[in-house]
């Protein structure tokens, strides 16, 4: 361990100013990873984690632009790393760079590589500048880095970096990033966006040592010790205002349709809740065992917990009501998490994860319907899950890989109607402008929009998924991670559950074939499109107290039909597009 001396108290304006400097440290270490990266899914989408953590890998700080699970799970990436060096007998030294992205050491899953900068202040371990990011290839079985489906294990997923010394007491290590260079397709872009990475991190470590030359290491290491016990006491004040009880909830993946295995066929994600004064434990006892040659498990550590976390701080500390709590290790404290080996939620090696995104994300919307039998006006109706598309390609003996994250929708929640077409969840990243993708890839979007007349009715209705549609260029090939094809949004409150997504391809020759949600890699011609539904969140209460003059926006705005304005909400809308106010009454007085 490190230098960890902390006062025993530091004055709450001083501790103030540290944390808007930390977190400004955090946030420009985020703007200049985004400004120097190559790819869009970094550039664009915002697909990473900036942070930094004091010597016992304790969380201080994150960028407020980067995504809950890029950020999340960086204090498992420091622990993995910490764990390897002492199984090897190594240790962190000035000037070292390392490099990891084991799921089973922490990591989020493969493609997203992290690197840790140790920080050292007076020749003593003080602390570390940690950026991560999803990398569009990693030397997988096939181009692209979240649609290996087909991954029958860790070692198909790619290359693994476990607590790799990139640079070592500042000398680079030329032969790892030969290997890298030789190994990665799309080298040029993705280890670009490594060497970016890095310099973020250093960034952020050395505003991090101005930050102390400025106030002293005790009086930065006890504001950071004041701001976790706050972030601590908010949310334990927030579960202790709970009734003590035990919540169950299921939810379920799309699963393997093809699979002779009835347990592959219906993939179940249960969850228990047991509130006890102000702590909460989270048990994913009765989940589905593990898929051992598919990539849908979860880390334990670095995407099942950050669920988890990302879930209860949304819902138990609200923003819009208890402003912006400091987002650090504090707010983990008064979790506990349990998950029993060989299941879904916690895997063995080497079973492979590469596609436990979709899976995470319906933790959380389990989760939240759990905690809807305490909180019914603090969660949101079920959330439509998004699909990650991998689209690769040759062009002149050079690889292409472009990752498109087609969003998803939520659901209705207590006074707010679901958010349309957004990404959902532990995923926070941006849409990628189309100008952005037809000029750097042989791509084309022919069709991005909103669905008609598919709202989940609802007192207030749920979100609407969105309708991509897009077209090669050139032959190339892609591949799918997705969920949602099977099991729609869960309807609340009386609300009418969502609808379910689809994938449909259009050859170039004008032949349609339905997909599933997960493609393993497939050729592709010219000519050929593929158009992508998102999944709608459902409905929160009864549609037939829905206000008529919502109703009647929804119409106007070609959210909703007449038929669906009469026959789900019960209002009456007239030729002339107005509310016939007699008939509602009417109707709606019949119907109770």
């Amino acid at each position: 361990m490190g230098v960890q001396t902390k006062s025993a108290a530091i004055d709450p304006i001083t501790a103030q100013v540290i944390r808007g400097a930390l977190e400004n440290i955090a946030v420009e270490m985020g703007h200049k990873l985004a400004r120097m990266s190559y790819s869009s899914i970094i550039r664009e989408s915002e697909d990473f984690g900036c942070a930094l953590l004091d010597a016992d890998g304790q969380q201080l700080c994150e960028s407020s632009h980067s995504t809950p699970l890029q950020s999340g799970p960086i204090p498992g990436y420091v622990r993995g790393i910490r764990r390897i060096l002492e199984e090897r007998g190594d240790t962190f030294c000035p000037g070292d760079v390392i490099m990891h992205n084991s799921p089973y050491h922490g990591a989020s899953h493969g493609p997203d590589v992290g690197f840790c900068i140790p920080i050292f202040y007076k020749d003593e371990l003080i602390g570390f500048s940690v950026t991560t990011a999803h990398h569009l290839d990693i030397g997988a079985l096939t181009p692209g880095s979240c649609g290996i489906v087909d991954a029958v294990d860790a070692y198909a997923e790619g290359l693994q970096f476990k607590a790799i010394k990139v640079y070592e007491q500042g000398k680079k290590n030329e032969q790892v990033w030969h290997m890298l260079r030789d190994n990665i397709r799309a080298s040029h872009m993705v280890v670009g966006d490594m060497e970016a990475q890095i310099a973020a991190a250093r960034i952020g470590a050395d505003r991090y040592l101005e930050l102390i030359a400025k106030f002293g290491l005790e009086k930065v290491l006890a504001a950071s010790e004041d701001l976790m016990n706050y972030s601590d006491t908010m949310l334990r004040n927030a579960i202790r205002n709970l009734p003590d009880g035990v919540y169950y909830a299921e939810g379920f993946l799309d699963g393997y349709l093809d699979s002779p295995d009835p347990e592959r066929r219906d993939l179940k994600i249960a969850v228990t809740v047991t509130i006890e004064g102000s702590e909460i434990t989270v048990d994913f006892t009765g989940t589905s065992r593990q898929v051992d040659d598919r990539p849908v498990n979860m880390p334990f550590e670095g995407t099942v917990d950050v669920a988890v976390y990302l879930t209860l701080r949304s819902i138990l500390l609200d923003s819009t009501i208890y402003g912006n709590i400091p987002q650090n290790s504090g707010l983990t404290r008064a979790i506990k998490i349990v998950a029993p080996e060989g299941t879904l939620c916690n895997p063995t090696f080497p079973a492979p994860t590469i596609a436990r995104f979709c899976s995470g994300n319906i933790v959380a919307d389990t989760l939240m319907k759990a905690l809807g039998q305490v909180v019914p006006r603090q969660i949101s109706a079920g959330v439509g899950n998004l699909k990650v598309i991998a689209y690769s390609g040759l062009t002149n003996g050079n690889y292409w890989v472009y990752m498109d994250i087609m969003e998803g929708s939520y659901g209705g929640r207590f006074g707010m109607d679901g958010m349309d077409a957004v990404d959902t969840l532990y995923a926070n990243t941006r849409n990628n402008p189309i100008e952005d993708i037809e000029s750097h890839y042989p791509l084309r979007i022919t069709r991005y929009e909103l669905q008609d007349d598919v709202s989940a009715p609802g007192q207030w209705r749920g979100g609407i998924g969105s309708v991509r549609e897009v077209q090669f260029l050139a032959d190339g090939s892609f591949s799918v991670e997705g969920d949602g094809h099977k099991y729609a949004p869960w309807g609340f409150m009386g609300g009418i559950d969502g609808r379910v997504g689809q994938l449909l391809l259009t050859t170039a020759e004008g032949r349609e074939e339905n997909l599933p949600s997960k493609i393993p890699n497939r050729r592709a011609k010219a000519g050929d499109k593929l158009t992508m539904t998102g999944p709608c969140g459902g409905g929160y209460g009864d549609p037939k107290k829905r206000s008529p003059q919502q109703v009647l926006s929804d119409v106007l705005d070609g959210y909703v039909s007449k038929d669906t304005a009469l026959r789900a909400y019960g209002v009456v809308i007239s030729e002339s597009g107005e509310i016939d106010e007699d008939a509602t009454n009417q109707l709606r007085g019949a119907a109770q």
